[in-house]
C-alpha cells in the first residue's frame, strides 16, 4: 500500500512537470498571406523552405511557381498588435515559373542561398539559380515518376538525392552538367514509393530515406550497399523524415502519428499524437534550438510537439479562404499541406505553415514562464 502511495506521488509529480513544460510557449498569429487563385484552380503549398541564413523563404506546390518571401517582410508586424494581412501578389519579392507542379524544394549548400533544388511531379529534378531566375541544372532519370523529394549531402564535394514514385533513392554530383550519377538504391523489394530524403546535417554519411512500405532506412552514402539501419514501427506510408539532432530523428506516417527514433539502436524512444495524417502530405519540420517539432493535418490545422511529450502544446486552425475543388468539381475541404521552421534563435521562433489553398501563416512562438496554477495541457485557438 505505501510502495502503491509513492507510485501514484511519483506519477503526480511527473504529471506536473509535464503540464509545466507544456506552458513554455506562447505562438501568435504575425502574418497572413492569402492565394490569389480561387475556385476551381487549385494552389497547393506542398513546401516551404527558409534559407540557410534565416533571411528568405521559398514555397512551391500545385500553382507551378517557386515564390520568394524576405523574412523580414513576412515578420514585419511582429511588434504590432495587429495581424499583417497580404495576398502572394504584393507580399512575395519575385517567383519563378516552373514547367510541372512541384513537390520538393531544398537549398544548395555553399551557394549563399543563391540556388535551390527542386523536385516536381514529372520526375525532373531542377536547380534554379535566383538570381538569374532562371534553371541552371536539370536531371530526368526517374523515367517520368513523380519526385517526391530532394536534399543535399552537408560536407564537400556535395551530393544530391531525390526520391520517387519509381521506388528509387538517386544520388548524383550537382557539380556536373546532367548530375553524373553516382548512386541507384531501391530500399524496397517491392519498389514501393521513395517519400522522402534527408542527409544528416549534424554531419557523418546518414542518409535517411521513408519509403510506402511503412519503413524508413539509413545508409552511409560513401559506400551504399545495405541499408545501416532499419526504422520499423508505422503501419503506413512514412512521408517524412527529418533529423532531430546527431542521436535522433523524426518520422511522419500517414498513420495519424510521428516517431523519435534512437540512430544508435533503431529503436522507437516515443509516440506523438493528436494530428489528422490518413493520406495526404501535410508537412514536418523541426526546430533543433528548441526541441520542437511542426506538422500540419488533414483536421485543417498546425500542430506543434515538444520532442519530450507524446501530445501537443499547441493547435491552431487555419480558416480556409476560398473552397478546394477537386477534379470532379466538389470542395473537398481544405489542409495544412506545408510547415517550416526559422532555425534562429533560443527563447524566440518562427514557423510558418501552408494551407491546400494557398494561405501561408506566419507564427511566432516566445518562450515564457510557467506558473504552478497552469493546468491546460494543450493551447488551442
Amino acid at each position: 500500500m505505501q510502495n502503491q502511495t509513492q507510485q501514484e506521488i511519483g506519477n503526480t509529480g511527473e504529471e506536473n512537470e509535464q503540464e509545466r513544460a507544456r506552458c513554455e510557449w506562447d505562438f501568435e498569429l504575425s502574418a497572413a498571406v492569402s492565394s490569389s487563385t480561387t475556385g476551381a484552380v487549385p494552389d497547393v503549398l506542398g513546401v516551404i523552405e527558409v534559407d540557410p541564413s534565416d533571411s528568405i523563404v521559398a514555397t512551391g506546390g500545385i500553382a507551378r511557381k517557386i515564390r520568394i518571401y524576405s523574412v523580414n517582410s513576412l515578420l514585419a508586424s511582429q511588434s504590432s498588435e495587429e495581424t499583417l494581412l497580404l495576398d502572394h501578389a504584393t507580399a512575395c519579392d519575385y517567383y519563378i515559373c516552373t514547367p510541372a507542379k512541384l513537390s520538393s524544394l531544398r537549398w544548395r549548400p555553399g551557394s549563399g542561398g543563391r540556388v535551390i533544388g527542386s523536385g516536381d511531379y514529372d520526375g525532373v529534378v531542377t536547380e534554379y539559380d535566383l538570381e538569374r531566375r532562371a534553371p541552371i541544372f536539370e536531371r530526368d532519370e526517374h523515367g517520368g515518376r513523380r519526385v517526391w523529394s530532394v536534399d543535399y549531402s552537408h560536407c564537400e564535394p556535395v551530393v544530391g538525392a531525390s526520391g520517387s514514385d519509381d521506388g528509387t533513392m538517386q544520388l548524383w554530383d550537382p557539380r556536373c552538367d546532367g548530375g553524373n550519377w553516382v548512386a541507384t538504391v531501391q530500399p524496397s523489394l517491392s519498389r514501393s514509393p521513395v517519400c522522402c530524403v534527408e542527409f544528416n546535417p549534424f554531419g557523418g554519411a546518414l542518409i535517411a530515406v521513408g519509403c510506402a512500405d511503412k519503413r524508413a532506412y539509413g545508409y552511409d552514402f560513401r559506400m551504399i550497399r545495405e541499408p545501416l539501419i532499419i526504422f520499423d514501427g508505422h503501419l503506413k506510408t512514412v512521408s517524412y523524415v527529418r533529423f532531430l539532432d546527431m542521436n535522433t530523428m523524426i518520422s511522419a506516417g500517414t498513420d495519424g502519428c510521428l516517431k523519435l527514433w534512437d540512430l544508435h539502436d533503431s529503436q522507437v524512444i516515443r509516440t506523438y499524437r493528436g494530428h489528422v495524417n490518413n493520406r495526404r502530405f501535410v508537412g514536418l519540420s523541426v526546430w533543433k534550438n528548441g526541441g520542437l517539432i511542426g506538422c500540419g493535418s488533414e483536421s485543417n490545422q498546425v500542430y506543434v510537439y515538444d520532442k519530450r511529450w507524446g501530445s501537443p502544446i499547441w493547435v491552431h486552425g487555419l480558416e480556409p479562404l476560398a473552397p478546394v475543388m477537386s477534379r470532379t468539381g466538389f470542395d473537398e475541404g481544405g489542409w495544412v499541406s506545408s510547415v517550416c521552421w526559422r532555425q534562429v534563435g533560443e527563447n524566440q521562433c518562427t514557423l510558418i505553415a501552408g494551407r491546400s489553398d494557398g494561405l501561408l501563416q506566419v507564427f511566432m512562438g516566445k518562450r515564457k514562464k510557467s506558473s504552478a496554477s497552469d493546468t491546460n495541457t494543450v493551447i488551442r485557438l
